[in-house]
């Protein structure tokens, strides 16, 4: 019988494993709310264990691995040095109940402060987070994307970038940490292991709205950001993917969201031109230095009309699959990525079928999907993004039996 990681990595080598590879949780668009979490382990028949909150941005759990058994899942997820799901570390722990909320277990319950009123406010880098009564979520103002359709777009300070750049490549001894503890990780599954952490981001600085417009308006700008942020990317990947590389299979490279519920945020030919070549040197850079890692792309909504770009920047991964977005569905996705770029989630629509319908919608969906993405290889199951706190925990087992048997 092939190992856990042998049935991933197979599948991402477009060969046929001896059945679907399964994920939950190996990265931050692949969990499960930590509201959720619970009722998913009782309804398992698991004994209750307080969820490790490994984002408590959007409330993620980290899967225990009683429930990556229970749910036959293939990954464990890894985070630089800080934390894994792949062994126990109830040292780095402790416990938080968000104000009554939640019990569950967070890494720093000094960044969490409950005001009157129900709102739990959270210091993280960059400013704070709130969690208003009822959500159950942390979010910035705006969502994050500040819309000033009257600010005036200046060009970058490039000296500021460089510095900024340079403060967030790792150290000597904190790369032999990450390294001696993806080594552990190594050593204690058989599952495929997921790397978080090393994330080299082009991304929307500023926001999509003002960014998108820098892109159009001053393309030399935007040339010129990404092959700064790209050199120093190649030289943080030189510097960590070496002393990593036989321990890790999957790399998470970057989340940038470049889609809308409708279509691509920028026109195709932009993202061509201001994108895929950056990404391109990045990937190469990855594939020298390890060429068995595969490099994981997270790049929300519908964008299948960049799909050739993604591909010809050199990505072995793409996620969530977001085929419910956009006009083009998921045979259409699976026949323009055959054999091309793998396809990890997609397994179910998580902003209709999974809230919405029934356990039997869900079986049926998962049952459509997941033999057409599966077909030849190139494929990882999980839903097209995070599970959430309202799910029923019978539909989150049903997707997941549905996707295959144990």
């Amino acid at each position: 019988m092939a190992s856990r990681r042998d049935r991933v990595m197979t599948s991402l080598d477009f060969q046929l494993p001896d059945r679907v590879p399964k994920d939950l949780g190996g990265m931050k668009s692949t969990g499960i709310s930590g509201f959720a979490y619970p009722g998913l382990r009782a309804a398992l028949g698991l004994p209750p264990r307080l969820p490790r909150m490994y984002d408590s941005g959007q409330m993620l759990a980290l899967p225990d691995l009683d429930v990556l058994d229970a749910m036959d899942c293939d990954v464990v997820h890894v985070t630089l040095d800080e934390y894994t799901n792949a062994f126990e570390e109830p040292g780095r722990w402790r416990r938080y109940d968000f104000d009554g909320r939640l019990p569950a277990l967070v890494q720093n319950r000094r960044a969490y402060r409950a005001r009157a009123g129900g709102t739990i406010v959270q210091r993280v880098e960059g400013g704070k987070l709130s969690m208003l009564p009822g959500s159950h979520v942390f979010d910035f103002p705006h969502g994050g994307e500040p819309l000033d359709l009257e600010a005036e777009i200046r060009e970058p300070d490039w000296r500021a970038l460089r510095r900024a750049l340079a403060r967030a490549r790792l150290r000597d001894r904190r790369i032999r940490s990450v390294a001696a503890y993806c080594r552990r990780v190594r050593e204690s599954t058989d599952r495929a292991v997921f790397f978080n952490g090393l994330n080299v981001s082009l991304a929307f600085p500023g926001g999509m709205a003002a960014w998108s417009m820098t892109c159009l308006l001053h393309p030399e700008w935007a040339r010129e950001r990404h092959r700064i942020v790209t050199e120093n990317g190649i030289q943080r990947i030189e510097d960590l993917v070496p002393e990593i590389r036989d321990s890790v299979d999957i790399l998470m490279f970057t989340a940038d969201d470049h889609g809308t519920q409708n279509g691509p945020i920028l026109p195709p030919a932009v993202f061509a031109d201001l994108y895929a070549p950056y990404y391109r040197r990045l990937t190469d850079a990855v594939h020298r230095v390890a060429p068995g890692m595969k490099v994981f792309l997270h790049s929300c909504g519908a964008i299948y009309p960049i799909l050739e770009a993604v591909i010809a920047a050199g990505f072995d991964v793409l996620n969530p699959v977001q085929w419910c977005a956009g006009a083009h569905g998921y045979r259409e996705w699976k026949a323009a990525c055959r054999g091309r770029i793998a396809l990890w989630g997609g397994g179910v629509n998580t902003q209709r079928t999974l809230p919405l319908g029934s356990i039997a919608d869900v079986v049926k969906e998962v049952s459509e999907v997941v033999p057409c993405m599966a077909a030849d290889g190139g494929y990882v199951f999980s839903a097209i993004h995070n599970i959430l706190a309202e799910i029923d925990p019978a539909k989150v087992i049903a997707i997941y039996r549905a996707a295959g048997p144990a």
